[in-house]
């Protein structure tokens, strides 16, 4: 509908030699019905080009627009706006377009199925996903979502730091289990990991458990002198339980990709060949720096420690140089909000090495923490994990839905509050509960009809004439423009705000109305629309990864 007025204004308003593009006009919904379905400001912005009062040029564009069964009225309103009024045709041509193209209603072809990577999660493989992972693979997994709803090829990846001093440090601490050193004792290593998790690893190891992990079978010789044995063990048993994790999170990734791999491919190597041959390096302090201050950032950075290892952003470049090298078209990383200082450092490893990279590649979408509470008190530690509230507790309190919405109905750069009671609550108050609740109402009124569902989609002699009615379908039509932003946006969160609204229309008009009534064609053209809007409520909730059930 909106493309169908854009259209239309656009030939109305070359009527007036004004030279101007469709994407130049802007069509808002007003807030109040009462305004219109539909307004614009074009003629106030053609003001100046044209040089008349606004009025005037908006009444010339509506003498202009051509004849159609659209609208039931077009109104001046203000210094220049121009309001529109659906017919009731038009009401109907939306619920049926709804109802005929069903789940691929809100679809568009934006992304011109170019390649797309999103990568999120990417948890180091030291211990359980703690609540920010939770959050960052909610966000991702629901933008990989939106983008293929939106044209693009999407590949889903994870990236495994599986390499470095954390990891040495897990290896410390499993060691020390082995040798039932509590993490009390002084003995025990200073930067180890005390959650009761090192002790379950440990156990397992002594107990000459297999582990598969990935495609790989790891094997436990119990040898705790085997400081390798023991390393490659606690990686993959704790990969193959986020792997469990993310599983009964509904998150499939279709790439894992270790930074151990780019050290032995040789791509670190070669990153740092390109930026010292390309002359973005310097010696000073028996250390290798990158000149990033050359790509905007604050200072330059230390590529290459005294000792002789590389600093953690190094290995990061040559990850994206393999992404870039794999034909992404973009490349989005959802992260915690504690990489926002690595942003400005892969960009410019990326830019010194002369690949032709785009200057802002990869894109950032960063989280923000979590706090989580229960009883009005803050929740912070999970004794499983030791310091950390897991995202397995939260699943286990709450289910899969609640967490999952939760979890992405902010954006993401506000810090968020996950309040465990609210979550467990079948009420109103509850945003996932109100949204699944309509869904199962309107579920429940079709049942309580029996009748051929398929016939809904047909043209209905009803008119719709009440406020609510109006309201709720303005608001269902309203889908494909709410996809179309959230994904140039990369904003999920106002899809969970959309389908709050949606459900609370809903909810308004149930409450006032009566479906099951004698004269068919009100009684159709009420089921009709309400059909319509749970097709819009499954498609959302489809979007975030939320189940649409049908009875609560």
């Amino acid at each position: 509908m909106k493309a169908n007025l854009t259209t239309l204004l656009y030939h109305a308003i070359q009527s007036l030699n004004v030279v101007i593009s469709e994407e130049q006009i802007t069509l808002e919904r007003p807030k109040l019905i009462e305004h219109g379905d539909f307004s614009t400001n074009i003629a106030m912005v053609l003001a100046k080009q044209v040089k008349k009062n606004p009025r005037e040029i908006a009444q010339s564009i509506i003498d202009n627009i051509e004849k159609n069964n659209l609208f039931k009225k077009i109104e001046i309103a203000g210094a220049g706006f121009i309001n529109f009024f659906l017919k009731n045709e038009a009401l109907i041509s939306v619920i049926q377009e709804i109802l005929q193209q069903k789940k691929a209603y809100g679809r568009n072809t934006k992304g011109g199925n170019k390649k797309i990577q999103i990568e999120f999660v990417s948890a180091n493989p030291t211990g359980p996903l703690h609540v920010g992972h939770g959050r960052g693979a909610a966000i991702g997994d629901s933008l990989a979502r939106l983008l293929e709803f939106s044209g693009w090829q999407v590949t889903r990846e994870f990236y495994y730091n599986d390499a470095g001093a954390q990891i040495d440090n897990l290896t410390k601490s499993v060691k020390a289990r082995c040798l039932n050193i509590d993490v009390d004792n002084d003995d025990f290593p200073a930067d180890g990991y005390r959650g009761d998790y090192i002790k379950e690893i440990a156990d397992s190891y002594m107990m000459g458990l297999s582990i598969n992990c990935g495609e790989e079978i790891i094997e436990s010789h119990g040898d705790i002198a085997d400081d390798d044995c023991i390393k490659k063990f606690s990686v993959a048993y704790l990969r193959n339980e986020q792997d469990q994790d993310l599983a009964n999170f509904k998150i499939k990734f279709d790439v894992y990709s270790l930074e151990s791999s780019f050290y032995k491919n040789k791509k670190v190597d070669e990153v740092v060949s390109l930026l010292k041959s390309n002359g973005f390096t310097y010696e000073k302090d028996d250390a290798l720096w990158l000149k990033s201050t050359q790509f905007g950032d604050d200072k330059d950075r230390v590529m290459k420690k005294s000792d002789g290892s590389y600093t953690y952003f190094v290995p990061d470049v040559a990850y994206h140089l393999d992404k870039w090298e794999r034909g992404f078209h973009r490349v989005i990383n959802e992260q915690g909000a504690d990489h926002h200082s690595t942003v400005n450092r892969v960009r410019a490893g990326l830019q010194g090495l002369k690949k032709n990279i785009p200057l802002h590649w990869p894109e950032y979408v960063l989280h923000q923490m979590i706090t989580v509470t229960k009883g009005g008190a803050e929740v912070k530690i999970s004794k499983r994990a030791g310091s950390y509230v897991t995202l397995s507790d939260l699943i286990e309190e709450v289910g899969c839905d609640a967490t999952r919405f939760f979890l992405v109905s902010r954006r993401p750069d506000s810090q968020l509050i996950f309040d465990i009671d609210l979550a467990k609550t079948q009420s109103n108050d509850n945003p996932v509960y109100y949204i699944q609740y309509a869904h199962a109402r309107i579920e429940g009124v079709l049942k309580q009809w029996g009748g051929n569902i398929n016939s809904l989609s047909n043209n209905h002699p009803y008119s719709y004439d009440s406020l609510l009615e109006k309201k709720l379908i303005k608001k269902i039509s309203e889908f494909p423009e709410l996809i179309e932003t959230a994904s140039k946006d990369l904003a999920p969160h106002q899809i969970a705000n959309y389908l709050k609204e949606c459900a609370a229309e809903f909810h308004s008009y149930y409450n006032d109305s009566k479906f099951l009534v004698k004269d068919e064609s009100i009684m159709l053209g009420r089921l009709s629309l309400i059909y319509a809007t749970q097709q819009i409520l499954k498609n959302g909730l489809s979007l975030l990864g939320i189940s649409a059930p049908d009875s609560m």
